[in-house]
């Protein structure tokens, strides 16, 4: 059983290449405050003089103290063969404990300096002797309060954060040292250790001083723990006085004078069996050899896991060795292979690296399709930008010179296309917004494999972003020809158009319920259309009424509903009904004089210039001339629509919505298609083909499978723990040799 603690120093020496303890190995770490008595404890468990002493802090770095007892010699039971050892002086055995203490002070000073400063980088003594049981101590600086000399003023703050950083390990047994002449509930090691342990379960506890407590004071309470409870409980002890330091007594008589002092003393003589130096080192040994029995079989899984995860990573690094060109060839197409699979996987949302808290490679781009670019097109207003004044303009621009008696169809198609150019930005950003997102997972598919060689790596991402922006050429291109598609041709027979039979209708429904709402009689007298119907003529605002007495003589000619190019009548037909003859001449007057009045609705912004006055030699001249005001440079509306104008631009309005949706449906199915098909799936299928005749040329082996300095000093590291880890693992299985 006792042979387990050094199995655990044989595993800290292991881990000590390292600078570091992965496994967390058990240990007993020794806390104290500067004037517990801490060094005292510890010499008298080693029974030799070998700890630096003197004023403020002494001990300034972390001294791991492995105890190893050999057993007496045969021939020479009195000798006194002991020796210490220290891990940056392998090999060297030192017999002279006053050399050990300088070898300790000079090692201290290397790392922090002649002045008061800590460290965290300990120091690892082995002491050899038939003196001391099998142990395992940590001793660490005496927790201090207010800085001396020139230490530094956080120096407590300092020490605490080191003492924490060993306590707190779940492996480490806690030997809080504490002076009897002191409040035991303001024990700076008993408060950390409380800390770190509030069960008490890992903590033994002890009481220096108790020689010089005052009279009539003793320490049973404490010793028994009924001030401050702990389930390994508390161990009192009696360490050398000063005096007796500078008298150079020695330890092995003053452990001596401590037994014989429990022993004689009235109140400690009944318990003097749990009391002392020795029953303190026996104690400690049982309770590290049972925290290292219970803690084994976690060391070896920890140990299999850590070599298992070494001996994988190393794999990654490969050999750093190739037999010529042909090997180095091979493993060009590998990685090349490998990355076009996992970029491949990336995508279609097959790779096993996967995020679980966020979206992932294609996903990403759904969510561009659906989320950024259908939400962006959803949001667009059809008649943003579009005022009453620009629509009643256009519908006057598009009928050039002519009486503006019916609605053209030029107007319609001018802002719809207008509309509709303002599409082309969100549908160009989409590819912009795709392309980006495979940018971004060019880099999520960089494997170890490809970031051992970081030549090869930069040079696969010169080409993959060169084949990306490529493709990216043709696919906008592509989208500019669906946008110019619905340019071309505004489709006003699309089965999802409302059409004119529904616009009218929809809109004079609309307007009787607002004129009900305000109380007036609605000025048409038409009846609600159970189906789009074809309206007469006298149910439009601003149309004349039919005389129906009049005789066909009396109508100067026949005027005819718009029509389209090819003859046919317009989808705009509906709002003016068939051909038919044209009002009669006192109709037709009264459209003139409309005429005259919506065109005083437009005006210029520039008053017109003043006629000069012309003298007036007889009568005739003094007549008034007539004489025209000068056609302003800019003509706008100004005066209030007229019931006509209002149905017009209402009509137009209803329609724009009406295919604006239409385009906007057809752009939301074909855009996301066209990315996918000239950029997305066209990137997957070529990749290999373009990264293989770009790369593989026997000429560029030799550089792009050149290793990095990173690989190669990671492949060492890896190398060094595979071979500490295989020494652990040799060492944990030596357990089998005797029984647990």
């Amino acid at each position: 059983m006792d042979k387990l603690i050094p199995v655990i120093n044989k595993l800290q020496d292991v881990f000590n290449v390292l600078g570091t303890d992965p496994l967390d190995l058990p240990q007993i770490v020794v806390v104290g405050s500067q004037s517990s008595g801490k060094s005292s404890v510890l010499e008298a468990i080693v029974g030799r003089d070998f700890l630096p002493r003197g004023s403020g802090i002494v001990t300034r770095r972390p001294l791991v103290l492995q105890l190893t007892h050999l057993p007496p010699s045969i021939n020479d039971a009195e000798s006194d063969v002991e020796w210490g050892e220290f891990n940056h002086r392998p090999n060297e055995m030192f017999h002279d404990f006053d050399k050990i203490r300088e070898e300790i002070e000079r090692e201290t000073e290397r790392t922090t300096g002649k002045n008061k400063g800590i460290s965290d980088i300990p120091i690892s003594l082995k002491i050899y002797s038939s003196h001391v049981l099998n142990l395992t101590l940590v001793d660490l600086p005496g927790i201090t309060r207010v800085p001396i000399g020139d230490q530094p003023p956080d120096i407590e703050r300092q020490i605490r954060s080191m003492v924490k950083h060993y306590i707190d390990k779940p492996n480490a047994i806690i030997l809080a040292i504490t002076a009897a002449n002191t409040d035991l509930t303001n024990s700076d090691a008993l408060q950390m250790a409380r800390e770190s342990d509030p069960d008490g379960i890992r903590t033994v506890g002890v009481i220096t001083k108790i020689d010089i407590m005052d009279k009539g004071t003793n320490a049973l309470d404490m010793l028994s723990g009924r001030v401050v409870p702990l389930k390994l409980g508390f161990i009192g002890v009696v360490n050398r006085s000063q005096q007796d330091i500078i008298k150079k007594k020695s330890i092995r008589d003053a452990l001596v004078d401590e037994q014989n002092f429990f022993h004689q003393h009235s109140l400690y003589k009944n318990i003097s069996g749990r009391l002392g130096t020795a029953y303190l080192s026996r104690t400690l040994n049982k309770t590290l050899i049972q925290h290292i029995r219970n803690t084994l079989p976690e060391l070896k899984s920890k140990v299999n896991k850590m070599l298992g995860d070494a001996q994988q990573e190393m794999l990654t690094y490969g050999d750093p060795l190739y037999d010529g060109k042909v090997s180095k060839g091979a493993i060009l197409l590998q990685i090349i292979t490998r990355f076009c699979s996992q970029y491949n996987d990336v995508i279609d949302g097959k790779s096993p690296e996967m995020s679980t808290t966020e979206l992932y490679g294609g996903a990403r781009i759904s969510y561009v399709f659906t989320d950024t670019f259908g939400r962006t097109l959803d949001s667009i207003n059809p008649t943003e930008g579009l005022s009453t004044d620009d629509i009643r303009t256009a519908i006057r621009n598009a009928t050039g010179p002519k009486t503006a008696l019916f609605v053209p169809e030029q107007s319609f198609e001018l802002l719809v296309r207008q509309q509709i150019s303002r599409l082309e930005d969100p549908c160009q950003q989409c590819v912009e917004l795709v392309y980006e997102e495979l940018q971004r997972m060019v880099s999520q598919v960089e494997n170890k494999e490809l970031l051992r060689f970081s030549n090869l790596r930069d040079a696969v991402v010169e080409v993959v972003n060169g084949i990306l922006a490529k493709y990216k050429v043709p696919t906008k291109d592509m989208i500019q020809n669906l946008l110019s598609i619905e340019l071309g041709f505004i489709n006003t027979s699309h089965p999802d158009f409302v059409g004119a039979h529904g616009a009218i209708s929809a809109i004079l429904e609309r307007m009787a319920q607002q004129q009900q709402q305000q109380g007036q009689q609605p000025p048409l007298n038409v009846p609600r259309p159970t189906a789009p119907a074809l309206p007469s003529k006298s149910t439009l605002p601003g149309s004349f009424p039919q005389n129906n007495s009049a005789a066909p003589q009396n109508i100067p000619g026949n005027v005819s509903a718009p029509v389209g190019p090819d003859g046919q009548p317009s989808f705009l037909s509906a709002f003016f009904g068939r051909p038919t003859t044209s009002v009669a001449s006192g109709d037709a007057y009264a459209s003139q004089n409309q005429y005259s009045q919506n065109q005083g609705n437009f005006r210029s912004n520039t008053p017109p210039p003043a006629l000069p006055e012309r003298p007036r030699a007889n009568s005739r001249e003094y007549a008034p001339s007539m004489g025209l005001d000068q056609v302003p440079v800019r003509i706008k509306p100004t005066a209030p629509p007229s019931e006509k104008e209002t149905f017009e631009t209402e009509l137009i309005k209803y329609l724009l919505n009406s295919y604006f949706d239409v385009v906007r449906k057809n752009l939301k199915d074909s855009v996301p298609k066209s990315i996918m098909h000239f950029l997305v799936n066209r990137s997957k299928d070529m990749m290999q083909n373009e990264l293989v005749s770009s790369l593989y040329k026997e000429e560029k082996f030799e550089d792009l499978l050149q290793e990095s300095s990173v690989v190669q000093q990671r492949r060492e590291q890896c190398r060094s723990m595979m071979d500490i880890l295989k020494k652990a693992h040799e060492i944990l299985n030596e357990v089998r040799e005797f029984q647990v």
